[in-house]
């Protein structure tokens, strides 16, 4: 756990980063080979639906020692065809579910005989629950009318919270966690029922959770981004993804430990149940919503505010002064080589206030640095090697014994 902390307290000081929003189009890629199968798996093999949306009857017979072989060949018996069969529970506590279609009394009288008879138990091990056509379907609309008014309210909010960029970066988390859920559910042939549904608005609201707390972070570090120009926003979000990238992960696995409790522990030894239909649920939304609020949330933000006019100016901006930053490399480099002084010529404009990598600032007088090329007052030596010819000599002035130091005002007597 230490060393976890160590690397969180790292990755948020940015001393280590994963680049999520520069891959970008990795990411993109492997959702949309995801997708693809998920929505193939839908169109094929579709969604296997409870009674409570279909209607029909759903048998539950206590019959611990019985087959599954024994339970469909005694609905078949029973002159029912095309039922479903489901083993519930384990050992002593076993029993059996049999979900058919509608059925009348009579059909319904006949499948309880025939199962009473054929496995050795009485009618009162067995239970019966019908649910007509007209219940399931409005059950069926109004489970998709709460998933639209949950994804209207929650884009809504975040256009009013955030901005409209941020709505639509988190819907298309949402609705790619929402695909995933549903392809896993077609490929594994897995029933929905209603504690299904109940699962799909929860994990929504947990994924979207997840994205609005790294989104309010990147709105802490974009805050103010434009008046320099040390970082663009795609990077400026990256690191706010980095930031809390380690919390992120703890939420996940700490959500994760009791619905993987309930679905592997609990699904083997109760069997289907609503229990089982909603951790199941749970988990697959979990983890999809746990990468699609990292790898595509923000990538897909940083996207959209890359095309607005300011921030390309900005990106512009940063690989000026990354371009100037790297030749002043170089000239340093060369001359620490060479011991000689080298110029160094330099596009980068510097920002309001702030020294150039030439030392100079709009607001104040160049400055010196060890990297500016100064003009040596010492002369040039010359360039024909040899000693040097000396010049006229001056000849001392001559001054005989008459010429000496008179005081001022007197002459000489002739």
């Amino acid at each position: 756990m230490s060393r976890l902390g160590q690397v969180g307290g790292m990755l948020y000081r940015g001393e280590v980063s994963v680049n999520f929003v520069g891959k970008r189009r990795m990411w993109y890629t492997i959702s949309a080979v995801i997708i693809l199968i998920c929505l193939a798996a839908v169109l094929i093999r579709g969604l296997d639906f409870s009674v409570e949306f279909t209607g029909g009857a759903v048998f539950t017979v206590q019959a611990p020692s019985a087959s599954l072989s024994q339970v469909q060949k005694a609905v078949t018996d029973g002159g029912v065809t095309g039922a479903i069969v489901q083993e519930v529970g384990s050992g002593s506590k076993k029993s059996w579910q049999v979900q058919t279609e509608t059925l009348t009394n009579n059909q319904t009288t006949s499948v309880e005989n025939s199962l009473a008879r054929e496995l050795g138990v009485t009618q009162g091990d067995i239970s019966v629950t019908s649910v007509g056509p007209s219940w399931g379907s409005q059950i069926s609309s109004k489970a998709i009318q709460a998933l639209i008014a949950f994804v209207i309210v929650i884009v809504l909010y975040l256009s009013i919270a955030f901005e409209w960029k941020m709505a639509v970066a988190a819907f298309v988390a949402l609705v790619h966690t929402l695909i995933i859920t549903v392809g896993v559910y077609a490929l594994t042939g897995f029933q929905v029922s209603p504690a299904t549904v109940i699962g799909f608005l929860t994990i929504l609201g947990y994924a979207l959770y997840d994205t609005v707390v790294v989104f309010d972070k990147v709105r802490e570090n974009t805050a103010g981004l434009l008046g320099g120009a040390r970082s663009t926003y795609s990077e400026a979000a990256n690191l706010a993804l980095n930031q809390t990238l380690v919390r992120s992960i703890n939420t996940s696995v700490i959500a994760l430990l009791p619905v993987g409790a309930i679905l592997f522990v609990g699904g083997g030894l109760l069997g289907v149940g609503e229990l089982k239909d909603l951790s199941l649920v749970l988990f697959i939304g979990i983890l999809s919503g746990a990468y699609a609020s990292i790898c595509i949330a923000t990538p897909v933000l940083a996207q959209l505010k890359e095309r607005e006019p300011q921030y390309q100016a900005l990106a512009k901006r940063v690989a000026t002064r990354a371009s100037g930053g790297r030749a002043a490399k170089r000239a340093g480099a060369k001359a620490s080589v060479t011991g000689r002084p080298a110029e160094i010529t330099s596009s980068a404009e510097p920002l309001d206030g702030e020294a150039d990598d030439a030392g100079y600032s709009d607001d104040a007088a160049p400055v010196a640095d060890d990297l500016t090329p100064t003009t040596s007052r010492v002369p040039a030596a010359r360039s024909t090697p040899g000693p040097a010819r000396p010049g006229p000599r001056q000849q001392p002035r001559r001054s005989g014994s008459s010429a000496r130091h008179r005081p001022a005002g007197k002459k000489k007597r002739r």
